[in-house]
Protein backbone atom coordinates (compact mmCIF):
# COMPACT_ATOMS: atom_id res chain seq x y z
CA UNK A 1 0.00 0.00 0.00
CA UNK A 2 1.29 3.84 -1.15
CA UNK A 3 0.54 6.92 0.68
CA UNK A 4 -1.79 8.10 -1.68
CA UNK A 5 -3.89 4.46 -1.38
CA UNK A 6 -3.50 5.02 2.44
CA UNK A 7 -4.53 8.85 2.80
CA UNK A 8 -7.86 7.63 0.73
CA UNK A 9 -8.38 5.16 3.38
CA UNK A 10 -7.81 6.85 6.22
CA UNK A 11 -10.81 8.54 6.77
CA UNK A 12 -13.26 5.85 6.16
CA UNK A 13 -10.92 3.38 8.75
CA UNK A 14 -12.03 6.09 11.12
CA UNK A 15 -15.20 6.26 10.24
CA UNK A 16 -15.48 2.04 11.08
CA UNK A 17 -16.69 1.58 7.34
CA UNK A 18 -13.38 -1.02 6.22
CA UNK A 19 -13.18 -4.54 6.32
CA UNK A 20 -10.28 -6.24 8.78
CA UNK A 21 -8.32 -6.75 5.71
CA UNK A 22 -8.32 -3.21 4.30
CA UNK A 23 -8.18 -1.90 8.02
CA UNK A 24 -5.12 -4.45 9.19
CA UNK A 25 -3.25 -2.95 5.42
CA UNK A 26 -3.79 0.43 6.21
CA UNK A 27 -2.97 -0.10 10.00
CA UNK A 28 0.21 -2.06 9.22
CA UNK A 29 1.44 1.26 5.84
CA UNK A 30 0.78 3.45 9.40
CA UNK A 31 3.20 1.36 11.73
CA UNK A 32 5.92 2.06 9.05
CA UNK A 33 5.07 5.83 7.74
CA UNK A 34 5.58 8.85 10.06
CA UNK A 35 3.52 10.89 7.34
CA UNK A 36 0.22 9.03 7.22
CA UNK A 37 0.78 8.51 10.65
CA UNK A 38 0.69 12.45 11.34
CA UNK A 39 -2.72 12.42 8.81
CA UNK A 40 -4.42 9.77 10.88
CA UNK A 41 -3.48 11.96 14.00
CA UNK A 42 -4.77 14.85 12.82
CA UNK A 43 -8.08 13.48 11.20
CA UNK A 44 -8.79 11.82 14.42
CA UNK A 45 -8.39 14.84 16.04
CA UNK A 46 -10.28 17.32 14.19
CA UNK A 47 -13.49 14.54 14.38
CA UNK A 48 -12.66 14.93 18.40
CA UNK A 49 -12.69 18.62 18.36
CA UNK A 50 -15.77 18.89 15.91
CA UNK A 51 -18.35 16.85 18.29
CA UNK A 52 -16.20 18.66 21.50
CA UNK A 53 -16.02 22.04 21.06
CA UNK A 54 -18.17 22.96 17.94
CA UNK A 55 -20.74 24.93 19.00
CA UNK A 56 -24.14 23.69 19.29
CA UNK A 57 -28.09 25.70 19.11
CA UNK A 58 -31.34 24.77 19.98
CA UNK A 59 -33.95 25.59 18.29
CA UNK A 60 -36.44 27.85 20.42
CA UNK A 61 -39.95 26.06 20.51
CA UNK A 62 -41.36 28.64 18.95
CA UNK A 63 -39.79 28.43 15.72
CA UNK A 64 -39.78 24.79 15.57
CA UNK A 65 -44.17 25.19 16.02
CA UNK A 66 -43.52 28.60 13.23
CA UNK A 67 -41.95 25.80 11.07
CA UNK A 68 -44.67 22.88 11.76
CA UNK A 69 -47.46 25.16 10.82
CA UNK A 70 -45.95 26.28 7.38
CA UNK A 71 -45.20 23.02 6.26
CA UNK A 72 -48.82 22.28 6.54
CA UNK A 73 -50.20 25.92 5.92
CA UNK A 74 -47.93 25.53 2.55
CA UNK A 75 -48.23 22.82 -0.43
CA UNK A 76 -45.05 21.41 -1.16
CA UNK A 77 -43.07 22.94 -4.00
CA UNK A 78 -39.87 22.63 -5.86
CA UNK A 79 -36.85 25.18 -4.63
CA UNK A 80 -34.21 25.14 -6.62
CA UNK A 81 -30.30 24.53 -5.23
CA UNK A 82 -29.11 27.56 -3.59
CA UNK A 83 -25.76 28.63 -4.55
CA UNK A 84 -22.85 28.82 -1.12
CA UNK A 85 -21.38 31.46 -1.45
CA UNK A 86 -17.23 31.53 -1.62
CA UNK A 87 -16.86 33.95 0.79
CA UNK A 88 -18.46 30.90 3.12
CA UNK A 89 -16.88 28.05 2.05
CA UNK A 90 -13.53 29.88 2.78
CA UNK A 91 -15.33 31.05 5.93
CA UNK A 92 -15.93 26.96 6.61
CA UNK A 93 -12.50 25.74 5.66
CA UNK A 94 -10.71 28.29 7.87
CA UNK A 95 -13.10 27.61 11.03
CA UNK A 96 -12.00 23.89 10.18
CA UNK A 97 -8.48 24.51 9.68
CA UNK A 98 -8.39 26.34 13.27
CA UNK A 99 -10.17 24.19 15.19
CA UNK A 100 -7.57 21.36 13.60
CA UNK A 101 -4.36 23.65 14.87
CA UNK A 102 -5.62 24.44 18.08
CA UNK A 103 -6.01 20.66 19.19
CA UNK A 104 -2.23 19.44 19.84
CA UNK A 105 -2.95 15.93 21.08
CA UNK A 106 -5.99 13.26 21.04
CA UNK A 107 -6.85 13.19 24.98
CA UNK A 108 -9.95 11.40 26.41
CA UNK A 109 -13.01 13.50 27.39
CA UNK A 110 -16.18 12.74 28.73
CA UNK A 111 -19.45 13.59 26.26
CA UNK A 112 -19.33 13.30 22.76
CA UNK A 113 -15.59 12.47 22.42
CA UNK A 114 -15.94 9.69 24.89
CA UNK A 115 -18.96 8.39 22.96
CA UNK A 116 -16.84 7.95 19.72
CA UNK A 117 -14.18 6.03 21.53
CA UNK A 118 -16.96 3.53 22.35
CA UNK A 119 -18.13 3.59 18.72
CA UNK A 120 -14.50 2.78 17.90
CA UNK A 121 -14.51 0.20 20.12
CA UNK A 122 -17.42 -1.65 18.27
CA UNK A 123 -15.90 -1.69 14.83
CA UNK A 124 -12.82 -2.62 16.31
CA UNK A 125 -14.18 -5.71 17.41
CA UNK A 126 -16.78 -6.04 14.37
CA UNK A 127 -13.58 -5.62 12.05
CA UNK A 128 -11.99 -8.43 13.57
CA UNK A 129 -14.94 -10.85 13.50
CA UNK A 130 -15.27 -10.71 9.94
CA UNK A 131 -11.36 -11.05 8.99
CA UNK A 132 -9.85 -14.50 8.41
CA UNK A 133 -7.98 -14.28 11.81
CA UNK A 134 -9.42 -11.63 14.97
CA UNK A 135 -5.57 -11.83 16.35
CA UNK A 136 -2.26 -11.23 15.00
CA UNK A 137 -0.54 -13.87 17.32
CA UNK A 138 -2.16 -16.75 17.79
CA UNK A 139 -0.74 -18.69 21.14
CA UNK A 140 -2.82 -19.55 24.07
CA UNK A 141 0.81 -18.95 26.51
CA UNK A 142 0.75 -15.49 27.87
CA UNK A 143 4.70 -16.00 27.91
CA UNK A 144 4.60 -15.80 23.96
CA UNK A 145 1.94 -13.17 23.63
CA UNK A 146 3.43 -10.49 25.84
CA UNK A 147 6.50 -10.40 24.36
CA UNK A 148 5.04 -10.24 20.51
CA UNK A 149 4.12 -6.97 22.06
CA UNK A 150 7.33 -5.75 23.01
CA UNK A 151 8.83 -3.35 20.78
CA UNK A 152 5.39 -2.85 18.80
CA UNK A 153 4.42 -0.84 22.14
CA UNK A 154 5.88 1.51 24.30
CA UNK A 155 4.86 -1.13 26.93
CA UNK A 156 3.92 -4.74 26.88
CA UNK A 157 0.54 -4.99 28.61
CA UNK A 158 0.41 -7.07 31.38
CA UNK A 159 -1.13 -11.21 30.08
CA UNK A 160 -3.09 -13.42 31.72
CA UNK A 161 -5.33 -17.05 30.69
CA UNK A 162 -8.13 -17.91 32.33
CA UNK A 163 -9.02 -21.45 30.74
CA UNK A 164 -9.23 -23.11 34.27
CA UNK A 165 -12.14 -20.82 34.40
CA UNK A 166 -13.41 -21.35 31.10
CA UNK A 167 -11.59 -18.04 29.34
CA UNK A 168 -8.77 -19.23 27.30
CA UNK A 169 -6.10 -17.18 25.60
CA UNK A 170 -6.90 -17.14 22.06
CA UNK A 171 -3.72 -14.29 21.16
CA UNK A 172 -3.31 -10.87 20.90
CA UNK A 173 -3.60 -8.10 18.20
CA UNK A 174 -3.16 -4.47 17.89
CA UNK A 175 -5.60 -2.17 16.52
CA UNK A 176 -7.04 1.86 16.96
CA UNK A 177 -9.17 3.62 19.48
CA UNK A 178 -9.30 6.87 17.51
CA UNK A 179 -5.66 7.57 17.07
CA UNK A 180 -4.34 5.48 19.86
CA UNK A 181 -2.46 2.51 18.85
CA UNK A 182 -3.84 0.07 21.97
CA UNK A 183 -3.17 -3.64 22.64
CA UNK A 184 -5.97 -5.98 22.17
CA UNK A 185 -6.20 -9.66 24.09
CA UNK A 186 -8.65 -11.68 22.93
CA UNK A 187 -10.15 -14.80 24.78
CA UNK A 188 -12.74 -16.97 23.95
CA UNK A 189 -15.58 -18.56 25.78
CA UNK A 190 -17.56 -21.59 24.15
CA UNK A 191 -18.38 -19.91 20.76
CA UNK A 192 -18.07 -16.23 22.25
CA UNK A 193 -14.96 -14.03 21.39
CA UNK A 194 -14.21 -11.72 23.92
CA UNK A 195 -11.58 -8.31 22.97
CA UNK A 196 -9.73 -6.28 26.15
CA UNK A 197 -8.74 -3.46 25.05
CA UNK A 198 -5.99 -1.77 27.52
CA UNK A 199 -6.56 1.88 27.04
CA UNK A 200 -4.00 4.69 28.39
CA UNK A 201 -4.59 5.35 31.92
CA UNK A 202 -6.12 8.62 31.62
CA UNK A 203 -9.06 7.20 30.52
CA UNK A 204 -12.29 7.88 32.57
CA UNK A 205 -14.62 4.85 33.32
CA UNK A 206 -18.10 5.27 31.73
CA UNK A 207 -21.10 3.42 32.01
CA UNK A 208 -21.24 0.47 30.18
CA UNK A 209 -22.99 0.59 26.09
CA UNK A 210 -24.49 -2.34 24.01
CA UNK A 211 -25.15 -2.04 20.46
CA UNK A 212 -26.60 -4.68 18.01
CA UNK A 213 -26.47 -7.77 20.49
CA UNK A 214 -22.95 -6.71 21.64
CA UNK A 215 -21.55 -4.99 25.01
CA UNK A 216 -18.81 -3.13 26.39
CA UNK A 217 -18.13 -2.82 29.99
CA UNK A 218 -15.35 -0.84 31.58
CA UNK A 219 -12.75 -2.82 33.87
CA UNK A 220 -9.30 -2.95 34.86
CA UNK A 221 -5.56 -5.15 34.42
CA UNK A 222 -3.13 -4.98 36.98
CA UNK A 223 -4.54 -0.99 37.65
CA UNK A 224 -5.19 -0.16 33.47
CA UNK A 225 -8.29 0.64 32.28
CA UNK A 226 -9.89 -1.25 29.72
CA UNK A 227 -12.74 -1.90 27.77
CA UNK A 228 -14.37 -5.58 27.16
CA UNK A 229 -16.70 -5.71 24.07
CA UNK A 230 -18.24 -9.35 23.45
CA UNK A 231 -21.56 -11.11 22.58
CA UNK A 232 -21.35 -13.25 25.58
CA UNK A 233 -24.59 -12.64 28.17
CA UNK A 234 -24.30 -10.74 30.94
CA UNK A 235 -23.83 -13.13 33.94
CA UNK A 236 -20.70 -14.88 32.00
CA UNK A 237 -19.39 -10.97 30.92
CA UNK A 238 -19.63 -9.59 34.41
CA UNK A 239 -18.10 -13.40 35.69
CA UNK A 240 -15.01 -12.91 32.91
CA UNK A 241 -14.76 -8.96 34.23
CA UNK A 242 -14.29 -9.48 37.59
CA UNK A 243 -10.97 -12.27 36.84
CA UNK A 244 -9.75 -9.70 34.97
CA UNK A 245 -10.39 -7.19 37.73
CA UNK A 246 -8.57 -9.18 39.59
CA UNK A 247 -5.58 -10.19 37.68
CA UNK A 248 -2.21 -9.51 38.72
Amino acid sequence: MDCNEAKRLIEPYLDGELDRAEARALEAHVDGCAECQAVLTQLGQLRHAVRTEAPRYTAPASLRERIREARVEQPARRIAPRRVPAWWRLAAACFFAFIAGSVVTLTWHPGAGRDQVVNDLFASHWRALAANSPVDVVSSDRHTVRPWFAGKLPQAPLVRDFAEQGFPLVGGRIDYAGAQRVPVLVYRHDKHLIDVYLLPESTPAVSSAHREGYSLVWGTLDDQPTAIVSDLDGAELARFKALLDAAR
